[in-house]
């Protein structure tokens, strides 16, 4: 049984197999030398994940992902991951890529993030954006 959890404020049919991108999301994780002992990823709305932002981070401003980890240190990950669906979109529409793509993106900077990645300095935000492309490169491609 997997321990990655999805949970959705309004149906979301465009995230298929999803088995296979709980096994993925495992198999990453391990392979950045943790486990996923509980992740719940939530696919939420913009005024969802900016109730959030308020009241959690002080942030007044809408965001396509709160990721919170909720582990001790050097122990198995135990996280929540909130997902703007609007934001998502948004960003895809900018980008020009398709929906499912950025979707999956933005999953996978969630669990980066929990991998010990960061994106507050610029050199962080390429290496963090390079980590990505290799996440869904390899995704899609298996």
């Amino acid at each position: 049984m997997s321990d990655v959890h999805f949970f959705y404020q309004k149906p979301l049919k465009s995230l298929r197999n999803r088995e296979k991108l709980k096994e993925f999301l495992q198999k990453t994780a391990v392979s950045g030398k943790r486990r996923i002992e509980n992740l719940n990823i939530i696919f939420c709305d913009d005024a969802y994940v900016l109730g959030i932002n308020r009241q959690y981070l002080n942030h007044n401003f809408f965001t396509d992902i709160i990721t919170f980890d909720l582990s001790e240190k050097k122990s198995p990950i135990n996280a929540e991951v909130y997902i703007s669906i609007n934001r998502v979109k948004e960003n895809a529409k900018n980008l020009k890529l398709p929906f499912n793509q950025e979707l999956h993106r933005v999953i996978f900077h969630g669990l980066l993030h929990l991998l010990g990645h960061r994106d507050k300095t610029s050199a962080d935000q390429k290496s963090m954006r390079q980590a990505e492309e290799r996440l869904l490169k390899k995704y899609f491609t298996s």
